[in-house]
């Protein structure tokens, strides 16, 4: 009974992570053996690689979460949607066809939501472990500085001379996006604009001055539903797409920040000799509130395979129920209001979700940058002039604040409440075609303004992410810069000691 308990227990829970950088293993350069008391089945690991789930099913199921957000993948949602666009033409007037496209989004929104949860999850579980191993090679690398340093034979440098020193062996640049990536984050900084949020709510409303006009019919609330709709799945697709591409972005300037890191600890063993492997780095598991638990719960159900089962379980009933309601307008629209509802609900969870776990993310980049300025500070450098996120616009505020309330934990309790007066409303209308457009509606619309919320705190997210990945990558090249100096002084101290300092120099050359 009580491994019942573990396992309903299981989502939602945070544990502690726990990450270790491999450690780089010096060869003996006349032997061509490896140093003594070192495992030499260890090989070194100067590439990084993905973390990959131990479970099949899990790693086919990111595959299809990778595909999702992939190019065809969204270029073809786009026709579809032009293409149900210009037949709305000739068919626009019938509210069949307007209900159709709510059926469409509700499918595609509830497949959507349950990617971009996994989308988050794994993002989060990536950046955390690569913290914890940039963290667990820092704690090396100023254990070998201070031994250089208290060694005597070895200056420190002050934050003048590290600003100016160059390296040449690796790019002074982290890798750069291509034409298509940067009309992406274009496009993504123009949908997640206060403006554009803005602009939506303005619409909103000019079709709720057009409501007395129509007589509030069924009709006039169809065409909102449909409009949403469609904007729905537009902006899902999009999102994917945006997020996948950042991630494979991230994941170059990681592997350049890898090569780097990696470059740099096995410099030290070198001259040092030190052989003492990486102490590995626990991340304790993030303090939360019982309401936030239960926000996590849910969101582990919706992005693991469970959620995928009882997604493709409901569809399944959907279809089932058909014939046995004749396939009525009531047929229709029941996915519709499920996934109105539900959608809802994913919104408030998503864009809690995001917040959360960004906020942790950043704490952990924090103690990286604690971790590299303590290193620094052993070689004489105690501060640094650093490229900083500098939006301090008017809408770059609001836009944070505004993402801050949307995301508040009694925000999400906020809008479960909302849903269950959607419920009630409808089950007093006999859950009638106006009843189920109550369910319908006003769902869409908040979705839509939040996955809108969901693009501006990617953006703003993603833009911290760059700078910090570039501080870190830029500590490490004027590091390596420095080990490379004193690896030359001393050469040159043991050729003068030999006589020969013109070979040195000559070499040099």
């Amino acid at each position: 009974m009580q491994r019942v308990f573990n396992i309903l227990r299981a989502p939602g829970a945070r544990q502690e992570i726990e990450g270790a950088a491999p450690t780089q293993v010096v060869a003996n350069a006349e032997s061509g053996e490896k140093e003594k008391d070192v495992d030499v089945s260890v090989e070194n690991e100067n590439t990084y690689t993905v973390l990959a789930k131990s479970r099949l099913l899990d790693r086919w199921l990111d595959k299809v979460v990778e595909v999702s957000g992939s190019e065809f993948v969204y270029f073809t949602i786009i026709v579809a949607l032009l293409v149900w666009a210009f037949l709305g033409i000739p068919f626009g007037r019938s509210n069949t066809w307007q209900v159709t496209i709510s059926d469409a989004q509700a499918i595609v929104n509830m497949v959507f939501d349950a990617f971009l949860m996994r989308q988050q999850l794994n993002s989060h579980d990536s950046l955390v472990m690569v913290a914890a191993s940039l963290r667990s090679r820092s704690t090396s690398n100023k254990r070998m500085l201070k031994q250089l340093i208290g060694s005597g034979k070895y200056e420190k440098v002050g934050p003048t001379r590290f600003q100016e020193l160059q390296q040449t062996t690796f790019a002074s640049e982290l890798p750069a996006e291509n034409w298509l990536g940067r009309l992406s984050t274009a496009l993504s900084a123009f949908m997640g604009h206060l403006a554009t949020v803005f602009g939506f709510w303005v619409c909103i409303f000019i079709w709720i001055g057009f409501g007395k006009y129509c007589n509030w019919s069924t009709t006039w609330q169809l065409y909102i539903n449909s409009a949403t709709s469609a904007l729905m799945v537009f902006i899902l697709a999009f999102l994917a797409n945006i997020r996948e591409r950042h991630t494979k972005y991230m994941t170059k300037c990681l592997e350049s920040i890898w090569e780097v890191d990696s470059a740099l600890e096995l410099r030290l063993r070198t001259i040092t000799g030190d052989t003492i492997e990486n102490a590995p780095i626990v991340i304790p598991a993030p303090k939360r509130s019982r309401i936030q638990r239960g926000i996590d719960y849910y969101s582990d159900l919706v992005g693991t395979l469970l959620g995928i089962a009882i997604l493709i379980f409901v569809i399944i009933v959907w279809v089932a129920i058909g014939p046995a309601l004749h396939f009525d307008a009531n047929w229709w629209l029941l996915i519709g209001t499920y996934a109105g509802l539900i959608g809802l609900n994913d919104g408030f969870v998503l864009r809690n979700v995001c917040t959360v776990l960004g906020d942790f993310d950043n704490e952990q980049f924090t103690q990286v940058e604690y971790e590299d300025m303590d290193m620094l500070a052993v070689i004489g450098v105690e501060k640094l002039k650093e490229e900083r996120v500098a939006d301090n616009s008017l809408t770059c505020r609001i836009s944070v604040r505004v993402g801050d309330i949307c995301s508040h934990e009694l925000t999400v309790v906020l809008g479960a409440i909302t849903i269950i007066g959607l419920i009630i409303g409808a089950s007093s209308m006999g859950w009638s075609v106006t009843g189920q457009l109550l369910c319908n509606v006003p769902p869409s619309i908040i979705e839509s303004f939040f996955t809108m919320i969901l693009i501006t705190g990617h953006n703003i997210g993603d833009a911290k992410r760059r700078v910090d990945l570039f501080n870190i990558y830029l500590r490490r090249l004027k590091l390596v810069s420095y080990i490379d100096m004193l690896a030359k002084a001393e050469q040159f101290e043991k050729a003068e000691e030999q006589g020969r300092v013109g070979e040195v120099v000559e070499i040099e050359e």
